[in-house]
């Protein structure tokens, strides 16, 4: 099953797709049960092959192309910005109250929103996410090196593909490492591997502290 949220049907690249193998992929996949439902929140925009891969699984796929949303809108001087952005994302993921995620793709969305908003991000996703869920996403080795001009999608559990982007995004702004570690609040770190293009492919597993 496949739902969608805000920019979902936007274009997707239609370049030619090249293939990189992924070490940390394989990690999200190992203890997957095919009678298992599995749900899946797809932070990017929506690829053949990836819908192709979860068609697969038993697998609720819901897609949010976030990336069309950006950089998110700005607020007035009277505005409180951190509301304003949880309502923001609140509309764009349009998410089932009942929903939980196993399995989150963020690709390089942190290159591409500042604290707050990454901040506002995570506080909307938290209460769709459960102790085991796992995460996937990058982030560039230094926040000095340009934004490589690619996105990727899911070819295989050990392969990603690759498409270049037809436009550069707006808003590109990495936070060092560090910060990325403090601004995810609900997930922790397992494991990263440095890619060829100097970013950090990164495997994330949720850390709920109680609510309120």
């Amino acid at each position: 099953m496949l739902s969608a949220g805000a920019g979902a049907r936007a274009q997707q690249p239609t370049t030619a797709v090249s293939r990189q193998s992924s070490q940390l992929l394989p990690a999200l996949f190992r203890d997957v049960d095919p009678e298992q439902r599995l749900s899946v929140l797809y932070l990017g925009p929506a690829t053949s092959e990836t819908v192709a891969f979860f068609s697969a699984y038993r697998s609720h796929l819901h897609i949010a192309d976030l990336f069309s949303e950006l950089p998110p809108p700005a607020t007035t001087a009277e505005e409180d910005r951190p509301a304003f952005l949880r309502r923001h994302f609140t509309r764009a993921l349009q998410l089932s109250a009942d929903r939980r995620f196993d399995l989150c793709f963020f690709w390089d969305l942190f290159d591409y929103l500042d604290g707050a908003a990454l901040t506002a991000l995570l506080a909307v996703l938290r209460p769709y996410l459960h102790p085991a869920t796992l995460a996937h996403g990058f982030c560039m080795h230094s926040p000095r090196s340009p934004a490589p001009p690619v996105c990727y999608g899911i070819q295989q559990a050990d392969t990603l593909s690759i498409r270049s982007r037809p436009v550069r995004l707006p808003g590109y702004a990495p936070h060092n490492q560090k910060q990325l570690r403090d601004l995810l609040h609900c997930f922790r770190l397992e494991r990263s591997v440095l890619l060829p293009d100097r970013r950090l492919e990164l495997l994330l597993r949720a850390q709920l502290a109680p609510a309120g």
